[in-house]
C-alpha cells in the first residue's frame, strides 16, 4: 500500500500585520533600522583610539628616516589642528556681548567633538550634534541657524573624521540624522529673523561623505587587487615548483633506470664469464639480477607516474659537466661574455650531481642574459673533498647597453634551489656589492666506500 500526504493549504494570518511582517517592505525597514542602531547605537561611547600611520605606508616610505617616527602621528595633528580651528571660529564667531567667557565656552564646544573622534568616533558625532543645539541656544542672537560658523566646521569636520574610521554605510546614517536634524530645526525653531544654514550643511556634507565612499571603495579595491596578486604569485610559483620537481624526477628515473638495467644485465652475464662457476656464485648473481629488475620495476612504478601521456624520453645522453663548454660557446654566441675556472682534481661524479650541477649553471647563465644583457659573467667550479663547489656571478648591466633586461618572475631560482635541496646542499643566491649576482652553490658527493658495504 502506498501512503498519498495532500498538503494542506494554511489559513490566512488573521489581521494586517502578519501580512506586513512577510512584506520585502517591512524587513528592508528592519533591516536597515538594525544597521542603524547597530552604526549609531550600540556601543557608541566605545573607546576605539585612532592608530597611527604605518611606517612602511605610501607616504611615510618617501620620508628620511628621522621624520618616519612624527609622520605616524600626522592624522592625530591634522585632527589637533582642525579642533584649534573650530575653537577659533567659535570664540570669534559668536559675537557674544557678554564677554569672553561665554565666547570661550563656545568655542570648546565647538572643538571638544572634533577631538573626541581621535578617541570615541561614533561618540563624538552625538557630542557634535548635542554641542550645535547648546551652541545656538547659548548664541541667542541673530545669525546662521541652526549652525553657527564654529559648530559648521566641528559637524562637517566630524562627519568627515568619522567616516573615515567607519564603513560608508555609517556615514550614510550620520548624513540621514544632519539632514533630519537640519529639517526639524527649520520647522520647528526656525523663523523670518534666522539665515537658515541647513540646506549649505546637507549638500556640503553630502559632497564630503561621497568623496569619503569613494575612498574607501578604491582603498577596499586596492587591498582585494593586492590580496589577489599575492595569491596569484604563490600558486605561480607553487606550480613553477611541481613543474620543476616533476622535470628532476623525469631526469632521474632515466638516470636510475639505466644503472639498474645494466646492474640486471651484468649480473645475468657475469656467470657466463667464469668456467665452471660453483653453484653458490650462481645463485648470488641470480638473486642480484631479481632484486635489480624489482627494483627496477618499482621505479617505473612509482617514478613513471610523473611522465605525461606526451613525454618522450630523450634518445641523447643528459648532459654532464664535461659538456659546460659547449654551454659556454652557445651563450658566448648569444652576446654573453663568460669565463670558467675549475679548481681541484677534476673527477667523475654521480651522474645526478653531474646533471643538476649542469642545470643550475645553465640556468644561472640564462638568467644574466635576461636581466643583465651586456654583462660579464664568471663561471667557478671546484672539485673540493666532500663535493663540488658552483658559483656564477655577473657584473651589473652596462649603462648603455644595446639590450634592454626582460622581466622575470625569478622561477629559475625556485628550480635551482629544488635541485639543490634534493641533494641535501646548500645555496646562496643574491645581488652582489657593486650591483650584479650571485648564485653558490656546494653539492656534496659521498666519498667511495660511504654508501655501504
Amino acid at each position: 500500500m502506498t501512503d498519498t500526504t495532500h498538503p494542506q493549504p494554511q489559513a490566512p494570518a488573521s489581521g494586517g500585520r502578519a501580512g506586513t511582517l512577510r512584506s520585502p517592505e517591512y524587513r528592508l525597514a528592519q533591516k536597515a533600522l538594525r544597521g542603524l542602531r547597530q552604526d549609531l547605537f550600540h556601543d557608541a561611547f566605545a573607546y576605539r583610539p585612532l592608530p597611527p600611520r604605518r611606517a612602511d605606508g605610501p607616504f611615510t616610505g618617501r620620508l628620511p628616516a628621522r621624520l618616519r617616527p612624527a609622520a605616524e602621528h600626522l592624522p592625530h595633528a591634522v585632527v589637533g589642528a582642525v579642533a584649534l580651528l573650530a575653537l577659533g571660529v567659535g570664540v570669534l564667531g559668536s559675537g557674544m556681548p557678554g564677554g569672553d567667557v561665554p565666547a570661550l565656552l563656545i568655542g570648546l564646544l565647538c572643538a571638544l567633538p572634533v577631538l573626541a573622534t581621535l578617541v570615541r568616533p561614533v561618540g563624538a558625532f552625538w557630542l557634535s550634534l548635542g554641542a550645535t543645539v547648546v551652541v545656538a541656544f547659548l548664541h541667542g542672537g541673530e545669525g546662521d541657524w541652526p549652525w553657527l560658523p564654529g559648530s559648521f566646521i566641528c559637524h562637517l569636520a566630524v562627519l568627515v573624521v568619522v567616516a573615515l574610521r567607519t564603513r560608508p554605510r555609517t556615514a550614510a546614517w550620520m548624513w540621514v540624522l544632519t539632514v533630519v536634524y537640519a529639517l526639524l530645526t527649520d520647522v520647528v525653531f526656525g523663523g523670518a529673523y534666522y539665515y537658515t544654514n541647513g540646506g549649505p550643511m546637507v549638500v556640503v556634507s553630502a559632497l564630503a561623505l561621497l568623496a569619503v565612499a569613494v575612498w574607501h571603495i578604491r582603498r577596499e579595491a586596492r587591498q582585494e587587487v593586492t590580496a589577489q596578486q599575492t595569491v596569484t604569485e604563490h600558486e605561480r610559483s607553487r606550480r613553477t615548483l611541481l613543474e620543476e620537481r616533476t622535470t628532476i624526477a623525469r631526469e632521474l628515473h632515466d638516470v636510475v633506470a639505466h644503472h639498474m638495467s645494466v646492474v640486471a644485465i651484468q649480473a645475468e652475464a657475469a656467470p657466463y664469464r667464469v668456467e665452471n662457476p660453483p653453484p653458490e656464485l650462481e645463485r648470488a648473481f641470480a638473486t642480484i639480477r631479481e632484486n635489480a629488475v624489482a627494483a627496477l620495476t618499482e621505479l617505473r612504478r612509482v617514478l613513471g607516474v610523473v611522465r605525461a601521456e606526451d613525454y618522450q624520453a630523450p634518445d641523447a645522453p643528459q648532459p654532464t659537466l664535461a659538456d659546460l663548454d659547449g654551454l659556454l660557446a652557445n651563450v658566448r654566441d648569444a652576446g654573453l661574455t663568460v669565463e670558467k675556472a675549475v679548481t681541484g682534481a677534476v673527477r667523475e661524479l654521480p651522474q645526478g650531481v653531474e646533471l643538476s650541477a649542469y642545470r643550475i649553471v645553465q640556468e644561472a647563465l640564462s638568467n644574466t642574459l635576461r636581466h643583465a644583457p651586456g654583462a660579464r659573467a664568471r663561471v667557478e667550479i671546484g672539485y673540493v673533498l666532500g663535493g663540488l663547489g658552483l658559483r656564477v656571478v655577473n657584473d651589473p648591466p652596462p649603462d648603455l647597453a644595446l639590450v634592454k633586461p626582460s622581466p622575470g618572475a625569478g622561477h629559475g631560482i625556485t628550480g635551482m634551489r629544488e635541485r639543490v635541496t634534493m641533494l641535501n646542499g646548500e645555496m646562496t643566491a643574491g645581488p652582489t656589492q657593486d650591483g650584479g649576482y650571485e648564485v653558490t652553490v656546494f653539492l656534496p658527493v659521498p666519498a667511495a666506500g660511504e654508501g655501504g658495504a
